[in-house]
């Protein structure tokens, strides 16, 4: 007769064990669960509607405020890095041949490091390059120059129609557009979806035959940058809006330096004539986004998002930082996310490529000087027009392959074989136009090295084109204690009459 075999006491211990361990485990599975969905409940349920022409960023911060509480951060400028960071710099007087180089336009006054999104509106009300206007229809600048400032732009676009926003001056709309950058400029109100607010992106993306509707959402975490971080022109030529200073991509060609200049170059736009060369200039805005796509990150579909705006956790959250920074300022969750180098050797990485590059800069501008000082001695003598057609030519090109590397914020890590390519193109120009100038020099019995300037500082370069800064400033402190307070209080006025409804 058979007997059953009893199991042993350890055998039976062991199985109590592991099941109270797994009872244990799926509690905490099941608390963390209803933990989330009331985590969820809480973030994302509504405090007010918010609508399409809301430009309020503190009303979207009812509603998500962990996302602006971070935006907020914004306005912190205590980082400064090697080169630039979110303290303010006077880029003029760092780099006093920019003076001379930008002579007979607006950025030889007034040019300072942005300092980031929260600053927008205060900054290009502050800057001598918009001016000290006392009436709505004075100013140095067109409307158009508020595209890009915020968010009260949608609202306007969406009132006056694209073409009614870019007319008139730029002091014609102050009191309109008073909140900086923010939520409305990137977000659908509803769905919070990524979204181009900005037309110019639009109609880019369709004269090079591409629909922008058609982009990734990992596209978009760079797009919705793009809108404004870019090269572009204000285009008075264009048939359906005749003298109205239209916003433009010069991308119908591609986002190459090189295709900008073809672009520029057909259309026969010049952003100015130096006031000592007589060289009809471009002038670059701040090709980030084009820089930016000819790098190693872009190849490998990193986007701006993902090193500006890295994932935070607060909690048992996970979102997007709106701290939109340097990643610099953050490289544990920004570089380090994909490199797994310390974050004192990714530092210097990035140093390293700034100096390099840094060190090409500065080469390319001295030389650039003297092409301009050259050219002027040459006026002086006697050039004709046709001696100095194709010197002109070289210097414009050099120029613009200048700028389109040094107006880019971080060119020099985003792209730093690209950036290094233009610069050289810089120097190959500029020497050509030096070349030249010494036989027409020559011609005219110059045939001496022209003294280079005494430009060190700002003041000294500004001094040395003719610039009235004394005045400029005046003009600005009137303008800045007289208009200011009355723009702020129509746009108080105005926003305190809107009805805001709450769930």
């Amino acid at each position: 007769m058979e007997t059953t075999a009893k199991r042993k006491p350890w055998v039976n211990w062991l199985l109590f064990i592991g099941t109270m361990v797994i009872v244990f485990l799926l509690g905490l599975l099941a608390s963390s669960i209803t933990q989330r969905k009331a985590e969820r409940e809480y973030v994302y349920k509504p405090k007010v509607k918010i609508t399409d022409r809301e430009p309020r960023n503190s009303i979207w911060g009812e509603n998500f405020p962990r996302e602006y509480q971070t935006y907020l951060q914004t306005g912190d400028t205590s980082f400064r890095s090697d080169f630039n960071g979110t303290a303010y710099i006077d880029a003029l007087e760092q780099d006093p041949r920019m003076v001379v180089l930008w002579a007979g336009y607006a950025f030889s006054k007034d040019y300072s490091q942005p300092r980031g999104h929260y600053y927008a509106i205060t900054d290009i009300r502050n800057t001598l390059r918009t001016g000290g206007p006392l009436k709505p229809d004075e100013g140095p600048q067109p409307n158009t120059c508020w595209t890009c400032k915020s968010p009260d732009v949608p609202r306007l676009m969406q009132e006056k129609g694209i073409a009614e926003f870019y007319k008139g001056k730029w002091a014609a709309l102050g009191h309109e557009v008073v909140n900086y950058i923010g939520c409305a400029d990137c977000h659908d109100p509803v769905s919070m979806d990524l979204r181009i607010t900005r037309p110019a992106l639009i109609e880019a993306y369709k004269n090079m035959g591409k629909d922008i509707t058609k982009a990734t959402h990992q596209e978009m975490r760079s797009l919705v940058c793009a809108q404004c971080h870019v090269e572009y022109y204000f285009d008075k030529k264009r048939s359906d809006t005749p003298e109205v200073p239209y916003l433009t991509f010069p991308w119908n060609s591609g986002t190459t330096a090189e295709a900008g200049l073809a672009y520029y170059n057909e259309v026969n736009h010049v952003d100015f004539t130096h006031a000592m060369s007589k060289a009809p200039i471009l002038k670059a805005q701040h090709p980030d986004y084009e820089i930016y796509l000819t790098g190693i990150h872009a190849d490998r579909g990193v986007a701006c998002a993902d090193c500006h705006m890295p994932y935070v956790k607060e909690g048992g959250q996970k979102f997007t930082s709106h701290r939109i920074a340097s990643p610099l300022v953050n490289i544990a969750n920004t570089c380090q996310v994909c490199h797994r180098e310390s974050e004192e050797s990714l530092r210097e990485n990035v140093t390293e490529r700034q100096e390099k590059i840094k060190e090409l800069r500065d080469k390319a501008e001295t030389e650039l000087v003297r092409a301009h000082l050259e050219a002027k001695e040459a006026w002086t003598a006697g050039a004709t027009e046709k001696e100095m057609e194709a010197i002109l030519k070289h210097i414009r090109n050099a120029q613009w392959y200048w700028d389109y590397a040094v107006a880019s914020h971080g060119a020099s890590f985003h792209s730093p074989l690209e950036v290094a390519r233009l610069l050289g193109n810089t120097m190959m120009e500029t020497q050509y136009a030096r070349v030249d100038l010494v036989r027409v020099l020559a011609k005219y019995g110059k045939t001496t090295e022209i003294p280079y300037p005494d430009i060190e500082t700002k003041a000294k370069a500004q001094q040395y084109i003719g610039l009235n800064m004394e005045q400029l400033k005046k003009e600005k402190d009137e303008f800045l204690t007289t208009i200011i307070p009355m723009w702020d209080q129509k746009a108080k006025e105005r926003e305190d009459s809107w009805t805001i409804e709450r769930n």
